[in-house]
């Protein structure tokens, strides 16, 4: 691995695209550093950011942004949240379906209008959060003092302060999608990828500062248990990684024979190939939509409050992330946006098509609808 990193340095080409997305990823982090004007970072570190609502999702893809009250708190969530939105409107919507078929400028037209869409949903989960950061309690039910409307003796009115955050929040959305689309074009690539793979990354030495806390104070009390347990967990982690991997790279390669052809002297086809599918196609997007979906109930009963002992609490307290509730609805909705997703994606049909007017079948398979849903079946 080292010895393809140095080989790629002596690539002048290759080289500069690593130092562009370096040099990309430390000005995310850099942001990731300067808070929005008007929030108080200390009351805010008072939320519980454990997960159990959208709060600690967003807070792992911004990298502890959230947490930090900074401007890149929302993270790319605006822009995933768009690109799945187009890709779901291409198939409801004829129009944008035969714009994302029409090649270059068609995606082309395709990104500007994600651009825009991505700008009016940073607007509104800026909204959304301001709200909800404005009327915050912590654990206790103690309402936390976040949003900060005087500076000096004269003060600025509570408005201000509302576009001020919002707008921040907006622009720092709007920016990172624009950090990745300059990786994109001037870097290595998957621009939203790193950025996303830097702000989670990001958490990994505050995670081994807490692994380490964890083993002294279980040292202290002498719980011999945990000096296996905590190394056990560590190599959990790094064969669930290298699961992921595997499972990402892993691919069902269905046959395909090419049938012999002539035209005029030449002789075209008879070869063997396959077409490979990949195992996991739509990559972590039912993850991130089914986290954001699932988290809506408890953004919901935030914004309600509702009291101790009353039906909307009950409710709250089932989709919280300790509920086994949360477990068994998140674990249904990844598997249906994955079927969702691939379905969308993927085309049984016009794959099938291909491979008849390229003289191509699938042995044992008859070319036409037969082909179609082998294909369907598989995926």
């Amino acid at each position: 691995m080292f010895k393809v990193f140095r080989d790629a340095f002596h690539i002048q080409d290759l080289r500069r695209k690593i130092l562009f997305t370096l040099f990309i990823i430390i000005i995310f982090r850099v942001g990731a550093a300067i808070p929005v004007p008007f929030l108080d970072g200390d009351e805010l570190a008072k939320l519980t950011f454990g997960g159990g609502n959208i709060l600690g999702y967003l807070d792992v893809l911004s990298g502890g942004g959230l947490s930090g009250a900074t401007i890149f708190a929302l993270s790319v969530s605006p822009y995933i949240n768009a690109s799945i939105i187009m890709q779901l409107l291409g198939v409801a919507i004829p129009a944008l379906g035969r714009m994302q078929k029409e090649g270059e400028e068609g995606r082309k037209k395709i990104a500007q209008i994600t651009r825009y869409v991505t700008v009016l949903l940073g607007l509104l989960m800026g909204t959304a959060y301001y709200f909800m950061l404005f009327q915050a309690k912590d654990a206790n039910g103690n309402s936390l003092d976040i949003v900060k409307y005087t500076i000096g003796r004269h003060g600025f009115s509570g408005w201000f302060a509302f576009v001020t955050i919002v707008l921040v929040f907006a622009a720092g959305s709007a920016l990172m999608m624009w950090l990745g689309e300059q990786i994109n074009e001037k870097g290595i690539g998957n621009g939203i990828s790193i950025l996303l793979f830097a702000g989670i990354v990001s958490r990994g030495p505050a995670a081994v500062r807490a692994l380490y806390a964890y083993w002294e104070a279980a040292r202290k009390a002498g719980l011999v248990k945990y000096y296996f347990l905590v190394p056990a967990v560590v190599v959990l982690f790094i064969l669930l990684v290298a699961f992921i991997v595997l499972m990402d790279n892993a691919e069902r390669r269905v046959p395909v024979q090419y049938a012999k052809r002539i035209v005029g002297r030449k002789m075209y086809g008879g070869q063997s190939t396959h077409i490979p599918i990949k195992v996991n196609m739509s990559g972590v997007l039912p993850i991130i939509f089914a986290s954001t979906f699932i988290s809506f109930p408890g953004m919901i009963m935030d914004f309600i409050n509702p009291k101790e002992g009353s039906v909307l609490n009950s409710i709250r307290r089932l989709f919280a992330y300790t509920s086994p509730l949360y477990a068994v609805f998140y674990f249904l909705l990844i598997i249906a946006f994955s079927y969702f997703y691939v379905t969308i994606q993927y085309d049984p049909v016009e794959i099938a098509n291909n491979l008849r007017k390229n003289n191509g079948t699938i042995p044992g398979i008859r070319p036409g609808t037969p082909t179609a849903e082998f294909l369907s079946k598989i995926i």
